[in-house]
C-alpha cells in the first residue's frame, strides 16, 4: 500500500499518524495510497479516541511529489479512454476535500519536495508545517495538465497575481517564500519530528475539538522560532512588483508576453520563464480560466469543476504526451496539440469545463 498507519497513545487520547512510505518515488501517490489514507481518515473521524492526525512522508528527499504519473500513464494506455486516470483523480480529489473539511485537527509535516498533489494534501491540513529545505510548486502545465487538487481554491487566496503566476510558470518556491505568501504556516527543523511526536504524546487530549485545537496551536508555535533562523533568503521578494503588475487577469497572450519581456536576470526568474515557455499552451489557458471561474465558488464546487477539467484532460492527447516527454521517454520534446497560445480557440478552452457525463453523473461523490 506504501503508507504506514499508526495510532499513538497519549496521556489521554490518541494521535493518528499517516506516513507516505514510498521514498524511491518521492512518495508519489498511487491509487492504493489514496484509498489507504482515505480509509484511515474516515475511521478516525468516527473514533472518539483519536483527537488529532499527523500526515508526513518518509525518506530524505521529500514529502510528496504529487500523483504517480507512471501509474497514470499506464492506466491511460490500458483503457485508451482515460477511465483509469479519471478514477484516480476522483478519489484523490475526494481525499483532498476530506482533509479540508476534516472534523479534527490535522498537522501536515512536509519536507523537501512538496509538489502538485503533495501541495494539495498539505493545503488541506489545518496546520501546514514545512522544513527549511522545502521546495514547493504546482508544475502541471509542463505535462499538459492544470494545477488541481484544490489549487483553484488555494492559489486564488494568495497575494495579488501570485497564484496565477505560480500556476502558469510552475515556479519553485523555497521555504521562506512559501511562508511569505501563505502556502504554509510554520517552519520546523528537519530533525524535529520525533520531538513533536513525543510532545504530542505527553498531552492530555480531551476530545473537545476547540480545546484540543487551542492546545495544539500553542504547542506548534513553540516549534517555530529556531527553524525560522535557518531559512533561505527570499527569491520571490524582488519579483513581486513585476508579478503584481502583470498577472492581474486580462488578455492571456499579452500577460505572457509581458512576463517574458521582464528584464530580470535572476536565476529564479529565468527558471520561471523557462517553465512558462515549456508549458502546454492549452494548459496555460486552463489555468487562466480556472482561477477566474473559481473566484466566487465554494470549495465543493471548485473540486467538482476540477474533476470536470481533469476528466477532459485525460481524454485529450496533451496530458499523455506531456508525461511521455517529461517522464517516460524523457526527450523533453512534447508534441502539443497546439504549438502556441494563439492556436488554442475559446471553444477548446470552454469544452474542458463541460462535464463529459450526464447530469448528476460525476465520478466525484462529495458530501
Amino acid at each position: 500500500m506504501s503508507i504506514l498507519v499508526q495510532e499513538l497513545d497519549c496521556r489521554e487520547g490518541v494521535v493518528g499518524v499517516i506516513t507516505l512510505d514510498s521514498p524511491a518515488t518521492l512518495n508519489a501517490l498511487t491509487l492504493d495510497m489514496v484509498d489507504g489514507i482515505q480509509a484511515a481518515l474516515d475511521s478516525w473521524a468516527a473514533d472518539s479516541r483519536v483527537c488529532l492526525v499527523l500526515l508526513q512522508g518518509n525518506g530524505e528527499r521529500g514529502f510528496c511529489a504529487g500523483g504517480n504519473l507512471r501509474e497514470l500513464y499506464n492506466a491511460m494506455a490500458a483503457t485508451g479512454d482515460g477511465r483509469g486516470a479519471t478514477d484516480f483523480f476522483s478519489r484523490e480529489y475526494r481525499l483532498d476535500f476530506t482533509l479540508h473539511r476534516y472534523p479534527k485537527p490535522v498537522i501536515g509535516w512536509a519536507h523537501g519536495i512538496i509538489m502538485g498533489g503533495g501541495l494539495g494534501l498539505l493545503s488541506g491540513c489545518r496546520y501546514r508545517l514545512i522544513t527549511p529545505d522545502a521546495v514547493v510548486a504546482m508544475p502541471e502545465t509542463r505535462i499538459g495538465l492544470f494545477p488541481d487538487t484544490g489549487a483553484s481554491w488555494f492559489l486564488n487566496r494568495l497575494p495579488e497575481g501570485i497564484g496565477l503566476f505560480l500556476g502558469l510558470t510552475g515556479a519553485r518556491l523555497n521555504a521562506t517564500d512559501t511562508l511569505r505568501i501563505g502556502l504554509a504556516d510554520l517552519a520546523v527543523h528537519q530533525d524535529g519530528r520525533d520531538t513533536l511526536l513525543a510532545q504530542l504524546q505527553e498531552q492530555r487530549w480531551s476530545g473537545d475539538v476547540a480545546a484540543d485545537d487551542n492546545r495544539l496551536y500553542r504547542l506548534l508555535n513553540q516549534l517555530d522560532t529556531p527553524a525560522a533562523r535557518s531559512l533561505p533568503a527570499s527569491e520571490l521578494a524582488g519579483c513581486e512588483q513585476a508579478i503584481g503588475r502583470t498577472c492581474h487577469g486580462g488578455d492571456l497572450p499579452e500577460l505572457v508576453a509581458s512576463l517574458l519581456a521582464e528584464a530580470d536576470p535572476s536565476p529564479w526568474w529565468q527558471a520561471c520563464m523557462t517553465g512558462l515557455r515549456e508549458a502546454c499552451p492549452t494548459s496555460l489557458w486552463l489555468v487562466h480560466e480556472q482561477l477566474e471561474r473559481a473566484r466566487q465558488m465554494s470549495l465543493k464546487d471548485i473540486f467538482e469543476m476540477e474533476m470536470v477539467v481533469a476528466a477532459n484532460c485525460v481524454r485529450n492527447p496533451d496530458f499523455r504526451e506531456g508525461i511521455r516527454a517529461r517522464l517516460i521517454e524523457r526527450d523533453n520534446r512534447p508534441a502539443w496539440r497546439f504549438d502556441s497560445l494563439s492556436g488554442v480557440t475559446p471553444d477548446v478552452v470552454a469544452d474542458h469545463f463541460i462535464a463529459p457525463w450526464p447530469a448528476h453523473g460525476s465520478p466525484l461523490d462529495l458530501p
